[in-house]
């Protein structure tokens, strides 16, 4: 505990120690065209675009670093791009293709390869996140944490964070002698992972993420799952100081209720897509 107070101590001292002549404006901003929309180790639509852009300050030669962002995700429900069709198999859902569109609103702080965040999810259709549990189309709040061992350690890619859903379409459902209830899950997401830089700008990650309760991750029910083993390979061309490009591939397997039924996208339509488990996509990205 004393280990602790004393890292965090040096923290602040860290930030108090900052002069005003030593802050710098900083901006990320940037898109990619991607394939399919995966998003931890599941299929959450197909061909998207998806730009990004945050601002904030930088200090001490980016160790200390705080951002405000949004990002979003402009694509549609999956790839096939299919109009009047009904799955037999299963005529509750819809199996045609249609837009998707979410915006997330994203703050971050990070001192010397710690860093805090929150994320505010918003979808299009849902209800904000103030409108209660049980919608399961709504918006969603989600607060991070996190540490990156390559911002403090050059060559060294090594990084975790945690995730919560903490306010928002999130709830479980318990039996009670009244009747079901609605109770928040406090949905989960804990990710480790190592990026390796390869010759010609080239890059390797690999990554495995779990959540350790019953979350949105696993339809809220069980317990831990592993729900996301992720391979990524890319390809970088720089330009100039302002401008790159990446190529990259994507694929993912999650564990959770993994069968042969579920592995393969097939053409039994559109909730088998969101149902399988081993998913991938094809993205390329630019950054300014």
């Amino acid at each position: 505990m004393k280990k602790i107070f004393t890292l965090v101590a040096a923290m602040m001292a860290a930030v108090l120690s900052v002069q005003a002549n030593d802050i710098e404006f900083g901006y990320d901003a940037g898109a990619e065209i991607v394939s399919a929309y995966i998003w931890r180790g599941q299929y959450n639509g197909g061909l998207s675009f998806q730009p990004t852009a945050t601002i904030g300050f930088d200090a001490l030669d980016e160790k200390i670093t705080f951002r405000v962002g949004a990002w979003a995700s402009l694509g549609a429900s999956d790839w096939k791009f299919r109009f009047n069709y009904q799955d037999p198999l299963h005529p509750e859902v819809n199996g045609n293709t249609y837009f998707v569109p979410e915006l997330d609103l994203t703050a971050t702080f990070s001192v010397f390869g710690f860093w805090v965040g929150a994320t505010h999810y918003y979808y299009w259709g849902g209800t904000p996140f103030w409108a209660g549990l049980e919608d399961a189309g709504g918006s969603q709040t989600e607060v991070s944490a996190g540490f990156n061992l390559g911002d403090i350690v050059d060559g060294i890619g090594l990084y975790f964070n945690w995730n919560t859903m903490i306010a928002g379409a999130d709830a479980r459902y318990e039996d009670t002698p009244t009747g079901e209830v609605a109770k928040r899950a406090y949905s989960s997401y804990f990710e480790v992972g190592y990026d390796q830089a390869l010759p010609f700008d080239m890059t390797l990650g690999v990554a495995v993420g779990m959540t350790p309760w019953a979350s949105l991750y696993t339809d809220y029910e069980g317990g831990f799952a592993v729900n996301n083993i992720q391979l990524r390979f890319g390809k970088t061309w720089e330009f100039n100081d302002h401008f790159s490009m990446e190529l990259y591939g994507l694929g993912t397997l999650n564990t959770h209720g993994l069968t042969k039924e579920n592995v393969f996208i097939n053409e039994a339509g559109d909730l088998k897509l969101y149902q399988q488990r081993l998913n991938g996509c094809i993205g390329l990205g630019f950054w300014f």
